[in-house]
């Protein structure tokens, strides 16, 4: 291994085949198959993090009384690795990612992770299912760090034991049918997080909280959900899993500021560099869900899009709930909207120079 973190590897014996490797490939979806391998790398209070290990991909043995199913002291992580046209295979960004898991698991009173580790074990799932990483249009290998309390007590405190995770899954291209206005449910009546609680982690109990909303919006034809604050039901915060930008023509894009209870995207950080860097003017601000309803009416709003590691840049058509109901004007992707995109996906998979740094070779 290339890693500076030193991981034994078991080979699984049941590896898919070639043929069976490529069918898969031909129309992966996301996330509904995974490779052969995953990386694993105990913790414990007395020794410390231990040997990193890649073994065959398969279930979990877990005492019923591990932590995690009790107590929920979970956190995990997204992000991609891209094959160049040189064959080459790049990630984007790990290290802003370990950084993030490392501010979830603060959150959660959990141990924290060298950085250095977290970006060596995704180095290392992709050495050892190299052949599983995609090549062609939008395709892309789904990398899943996560770490979990596996410590069997049921006392309520802080584990003693945990363990971190790396496991991969093909990608292929998040708009099969090209990029078309997705429309949003904006939910009155639940919430995602609120002041001092864990929204600004990237923990499975905030993503459980979300799904009955996700449901409601989908009863009501929307493909995704936006949330408002917990407090004044006034404030737009973030979908179930996407950061949101306004576009107001050529004036300004705005997007809520963070606060605490939104989770700091990555690709939303990456989107504020680049849209500045196209000549736009980026704002973060607090950001009223009727003074939005009101400019999407008087036609100030251009645009609306939401990004995320999956869809990286995704068009919003239309913003919905009980008793309203505001269509963008365009109903295809705009300008703005597919220029911001194109940059980052350019850059992600090597079409354009890095200019600043945040490609990182696993491969």
């Amino acid at each position: 291994m290339s890693t500076s973190y030193t991981f034994s590897v078991t080979r699984n014996p049941s590896a898919a085949s070639a043929a069976e490797r490529a069918k898969v490939l031909e129309n992966p979806g996301f996330g509904n198959f995974m490779t052969d391998h995953m990386v694993m790398v105990d913790w414990t209070l007395d020794d410390g993090w231990g040997e990193g290990k890649v073994v065959p991909y398969g279930p979990l043995q877990l005492d019923p009384s591990a932590s995690v199913l009790h107590y929920g002291q979970e956190i995990f992580e997204g992000l991609k690795a891209y094959r160049h046209a040189d064959g080459s295979v790049w990630g984007f960004r790990p290290q802003a990612n370990a950084e993030r898991f490392n501010r979830s698991a603060r959150r959660l009173a959990m141990t924290e992770l060298p950085e250095h580790l977290f970006v060596d074990a995704c180095q290392a799932i992709v050495e050892a299912d190299l052949d599983w990483v995609p090549s062609g249009g939008e395709t892309s290998l789904y990398l899943r760090p996560f770490m979990i309390a596996s410590e069997p007590f049921l006392g309520v405190r802080s584990a003693h034991r945990y363990t971190f995770m790396v496991i991969a899954s093909p990608a292929g291209a998040y708009f099969s049918g090209g990029i078309k206005p997705v429309d949003i449910w904006v939910s009155e009546e639940y919430t995602r997080a609120a002041p001092g609680g864990t929204g600004a982690a990237k923990c499975g109990g905030n993503y459980a909280a979300s799904l009955i909303a996700q449901q409601q919006a989908a009863e009501h034809g929307c493909q995704q959900v936006c949330f408002l604050d917990a407090v004044e039901r006034r404030w737009i915060e973030e979908l179930g899993g996407m950061n949101v930008y306004f576009v107001y023509g050529d004036e300004k894009i705005v997007t809520p500021e963070l606060s605490g209870t939104i989770l700091e995207g990555i690709t939303r950080d990456s989107i504020l560099t680049l849209a500045r860097e196209q000549g736009h003017t980026v704002v973060e601000q607090r950001v009223d869900i009727n003074e939005v309803r009101a400019d999407i009416e008087s036609g100030a709003i251009t645009e609306i899009f939401a990004c995320g590691t999956a869809a990286v840049v995704t068009p919003i058509g239309s913003l919905q709930s009980a008793d309203s109901k505001s269509v963008v004007q365009s109903s295809e992707p705009g300008a703005d909207t597919l220029g911001i995109r194109e940059a980052l996906l350019d850059i992600q998979y090597g079409r354009t120079p890095d200019t600043h740094g945040w490609m990182h070779r696993f491969a």
